[in-house]
Parts: C-alpha cells; sequence; structure tokens
C-alpha cells in the first residue's frame, strides 16, 4: 500500500510540474534593453565621440503582421547611462516588434532622421520561441541627430575608412 500511495505521489507532482511549466511559458516575461546616443556625426552609428543621452523617451511598439495595427505599445526614459528596460509581460510571435525613437531632452541633439535609407527603429523579436536563450532582448542602439556635425567628425570618420559624407574612402 505504501508503495502505490509514493507512486500517486510522484505522479501527482510530475503531473503539477507539467502544468506549472507550461502556464510559466505562458507568463514568461522578457527584457527589451537597449541604449539611446546623440549621434555627433550624423551617420546613425555610434562614435567614439557619441554620447549617451540621459532623459530620452522610446517606445516599443508591435504591430499585426497582416494589418499592420498595433497590437502593443509601451514608452521607456533612459537612464543616468542612457539606457532603457522595457518590460514585457506576452509573447509577440505573430508581429512585428520594433523600438522608436520619441524625444531628446537634448535641444542641440534631437533630430531624428526621416531618410528611408537611415536607421529611425530597431526591431526585435519578442517570443521565446525564436531560439534565444533567455529573457533579455537587446535592439540595436538607437541614436538622435545633432543639429550640426561636431567639428571633429572629418577626423573620426577618416579613422573608420569613411568620408565626410559616410561613404566609404
Amino acid at each position: 500500500m505504501a508503495k502505490c500511495g509514493t507512486i500517486i505521489l510522484a505522479s501527482a507532482l510530475c503531473l503539477l510540474s507539467l502544468i506549472d511549466s507550461a502556464y510559466s511559458e505562458e507568463k514568461a516575461k522578457l527584457q527589451v534593453e537597449g541604449v539611446v546616443f546623440c549621434d555627433s556625426c550624423r551617420i546613425q552609428f555610434i562614435t567614439r565621440i557619441d554620447k549617451l543621452i540621459q532623459g530620452a523617451k522610446v517606445k516599443l511598439e508591435c504591430k499585426d503582421l497582416d494589418s499592420g495595427s498595433i497590437t502593443y505599445s509601451k514608452e521607456a526614459e533612459t537612464n543616468e547611462q542612457g539606457r532603457y528596460s522595457i518590460e514585457v509581460d506576452s509573447d509577440h510571435e505573430e508581429e512585428e516588434c520594433e523600438v522608436v525613437l520619441v524625444s531628446s531632452p537634448d535641444e542641440d541633439c534631437n533630430q531624428i532622421s526621416h531618410e528611408l535609407h537611415q536607421q529611425i527603429s530597431a526591431r526585435i523579436s519578442l517570443t521565446q520561441h525564436n531560439g534565444i536563450a533567455g529573457p533579455v532582448r537587446i535592439p540595436n542602439p538607437l541614436g538622435f541627430m545633432k543639429k550640426e556635425p561636431a567639428p571633429e567628425c572629418p577626423q573620426v570618420l577618416k579613422e573608420l575608412g569613411l568620408t565626410p559624407d559616410g561613404n566609404v574612402a
């Protein structure tokens, strides 16, 4: 009789463990962690003279792949290191998600590029069914542009093998 009770108890524990595992996957949280920088040379990637921006606002948006309608939206603000963190408590496997720039507190560095060929958002996969281990998702850095390029930009670009207009030298 004791063996029968042990088997029933072990079976019940296995069943509860399986139910808990299935439920926790549905409620799994993901964390989007990124940075916002001031693009001193107006080239839309970080260089050695760029600084991260405290107090910049970004927005995570997910859109339905078929209709394009927004299914999820959440804003965040960067901390003193220019980093933001957005907690996402649901899976968005069937949606296209991206982090977009909203606003910068820096009067001299608050322009957002509207050129189609320049990066104005950072796409991110927000599902646990994509082979990425762990809950943290890190999108590409996003940059607000200075109104005018910094005087040291030609030298910085030359070091990178680029011309002053951002083309390969």
